[in-house]
């Protein structure tokens, strides 16, 4: 036998009803200070930085991410 349930209810209404935690103040903060940290690192040395400090895997991830910007530029 075979059964499907189809439910039709928003992100927020999902997670609480999984009983899951509300991580939006974490995330809104976690943007004011991605925004603080770009108002007064407006560098790319400073955006560098920040990335490589934030960003998981270190600087792994700046490698993949140069890659990326790189492989992107060539015409």
């Amino acid at each position: 036998m075979k059964i499907n349930v189809e439910v039709d209810c928003t992100p927020e209404e999902a997670r609480r009803a999984m009983g899951l935690p509300d991580l939006s103040p974490v995330h809104d903060r976690y943007v004011q200070m991605m925004v603080e940290a770009v108002d007064k690192q407006g560098t790319p040395e400073g955006m560098a930085d920040m990335i490589r400090n934030w960003g998981p895997m270190g600087e792994g991830a700046m490698s993949f991410w140069r890659t990326m910007f790189e492989s992107g530029n060539k015409s």
